[in-house]
């Protein structure tokens, strides 16, 4: 029976036990959800969100946790229901990728790392679904072609690093999905695309909701995403249910005021329509920030220079590992940045933003170009020459939890770089860490705590407070929002804003979120199969895009509007061509027009 819930969880109480006592991690949730439904939970980092989607798969017990209070019954069938916090370990493994079905928040981590992308796709279909080889392959293929992997017969065969983060986030939906779930929880499954992929990712989530009636429980801090995508929508705090409604009700007539600030947080692309500076973010239950627009000097002098820049992995094969052909992953990619201003690098997850962002800092050796930063040749320099220009030059990684160690305490992972250089020690090296903790919006005693105790976006704060520890002038940010909610980010965003402002800080913004790029960014670039196809200032690009590219890029954006679902229309973007060339082939080189007065648009694509 449809009306029938799927799920029903009552009184949910979840606790973990840690260093400082006992923590409640959830307190009383209730819930249900029905077959071919979309329930929404949403709500600030840290809110108990993913605690109540870890607390069904039983997963919450290795992060520490206790199911301490509450029932959770699951309908396996007509005849069967099972409470899923009593059943033994062989019920759970039997239901775990095969009934129930999870996206996790961090690919990296819910990848393993030794293991072929086909083997971790095939595994459960072949433990669940009883393939042969021959058959899970195949469906394993298909899965790769449906969230819109290039070249997916070769993919099969590759390894999680030889990814990038969008690619293998598809990779752990294509796994959550492999055999067709009767629920798929849905951790943040679409922070790290792009807003293209997101659209599609989404169609087919929704679409396997109306044709196989799955059941989807979707955990997120967009609000945009929200509006295309629920039912119904439950919002948290601080462990606790707030407020419970349908999608309409919630978007259109919050009776809390956490509900409405949280939509009144939510940066929506256009408001920045007529404005040519950019303007700080909202924070969750203030008025509109009163800081200055961070701007750079009357005549700003260029810090970064890139000419030229191209960047190719080599494709090897065979018992001798020859190279037979090549990645190119940044191509003939030229831009400038001057102090105190952000250019903001966007495309879809493997067009090279990240690669070009590591290419400026030599943490993958370019191929050929140059790059000039505060007038120095940074690629002509020795091994002890870089690690000092690095002083100047920081990156804030996009998957916090790979970029800490997690044996280490947070005091000694943002105290590392400090004691590197020998800038710091005692208590004067104490006090400067607290004071990056203040920086950042993280109490002290977190100093002692380790990166598993924290959320996703409360490491992700770690990671720019150590980012910020040598006052660089140039920050190079690879999706370091990414994983924050609206508040947090808004917050982070705002703090690099304000530093920009204070010390000049110049800032390389890689992002996929075309909302709040259009509020941050001095100026634009578009990226696609590793070129800028479009670059400006940020009023002439999102106003006046040229590129086709940049048109559909814009019109992919979800809206926060319920009314307004993009969701089930046909999105007619065209496949990803692939980055793989044989060796020996030169593409020609990137030539542009210039449309507007420093605005230019790539004319041999």
């Amino acid at each position: 029976m449809l009306d029938q819930p799927l799920v029903d969880v009552k009184n949910l109480r979840v606790e973990f036990e840690t260093s400082s006592g006992m923590v409640v991690g959830v307190e009383d949730v209730t819930f249900q959800i029905k077959p071919g439904e979309t329930l929404c939970i949403v709500g600030e980092s840290g809110s108990g969100k993913s605690v109540s989607s870890l607390s069904l798969m039983r997963l919450v017990e290795f992060g520490g946790g206790e199911i301490s209070g509450g029932t959770l019954l699951f309908k396996r069938s007509e005849d069967e229901t099972v409470e899923l916090s009593q059943a033994d370990s062989d019920k759970m493994r039997d239901i775990r990728g095969n009934e129930i079905g999870m996206i996790f928040q961090e690919p990296m981590t819910s990848l393993n790392p030794v293991f072929t992308v086909g083997r971790q796709l095939t595994e459960g279909l072949k433990l669940h679904m009883g393939m042969t080889d021959a058959e899970a392959k195949a469906r394993a293929i298909e899965l790769l072609r449906q969230v819109r992997i290039p070249e997916p017969e070769s993919r099969v065969n590759q390894y999680p690093h030889e990814l990038s983060g969008g690619m293998r986030q598809r990779v752990v939906i294509a796994m959550a999905m492999a055999c067709e779930p009767k629920l798929l929880i849905a951790d943040e499954p679409t922070t790290a695309l792009d807003v293209t992929i997101q659209a599609e990712i989404l169609s087919l989530i929704d679409r396997l909701k109306r044709e196989n009636g799955m059941a989807v429980l979707f955990i997120t801090h967009d609000m945009a995403v929200v509006a295309q995508m629920a039912d119904r929508v439950i919002v948290m705090y601080r462990g606790n249910m707030v407020e419970e409604g349908t999608v309409e009700e919630i978007f259109e007539n919050p009776k809390e005021d956490y509900t409405k600030a949280l939509l009144a947080a939510v940066p929506k692309l256009g408001e920045m329509r007529g404005k040519s500076a950019p303007e700080p973010m909202r924070i969750m239950g203030q008025e509109a920030a009163e800081a200055k627009a961070p701007a750079a000097g009357e005549n700003p002098e260029v810090l970064l220079e890139v000419k030229n820049l191209i960047t190719r992995f080599p494709v090897k094969k065979g018992l001798f590992r020859r190279t037979v052909a090549n990645v190119h992953a940044v191509e003939d990619v030229s831009f400038s940045l001057k102090a105190g201003q952000t250019l903001s690098l966007v495309g879809e997850s493997g067009c090279g933003k990240s690669t070009c962002g590591r290419s400026i800092l030599r943490l993958v050796e370019p191929t050929s170009g140059e790059v000039y930063m505060d007038g120095q040749d940074i690629l002509s320099l020795s091994t002890d020459d870089m690690r000092m220009a690095r002083r100047n030059m920081q990156m804030v990684f996009q998957d916090p939890f790979a970029s800490l160690n997690p044996q280490v305490r947070l005091f000694d992972q943002v105290a590392e770089p400090l004691r590197n250089y020998k800038l710091d020690s005692g208590s004067s090296l104490t006090d400067r860490v607290a004071t990056l903790f203040d920086r950042v919006h993280l109490p002290r005693n977190f100093m002692r705590r380790y990166p598993h105790e924290l959320s996703g976006g409360q490491r992700q704060r770690i990671a720019i407070a150590r980012a910020l520890a040598l006052n660089p002038k140039l920050i190079i940010a690879d999706e370091a929002v990414s994983a924050l909610d609206v508040s947090v980010q808004a917050q982070v965003l705002n703090l690099m804003m304000e530093l920009q402002q204070d010390l000049g800080i110049a800032l390389l913004f890689i992002s996929h979120d075309m909302a709040v790029v259009e509020r941050v960014s001095h100026h634009t670039a578009v990226m696609y199969l590793g070129r800028i196809v479009e670059i400006g200032p940020r009023a002439r690009v999102f106003e006046h895009p040229q590129h086709s590219y940049t048109q559909a890029l814009l019109s992919a954006v979800p809206v926060a509007d319920p009314r307004k679902k993009l969701i089930g229309k046909e999105m007619n973007f065209k496949p990803i061509p692939s980055p793989i060339f044989p060796v020996g082939y030169e593409p020609g080189p990137s030539v542009y027009s210039e449309v507007s007065p420093g605005h230019f648009v790539l004319q041999n694509d």
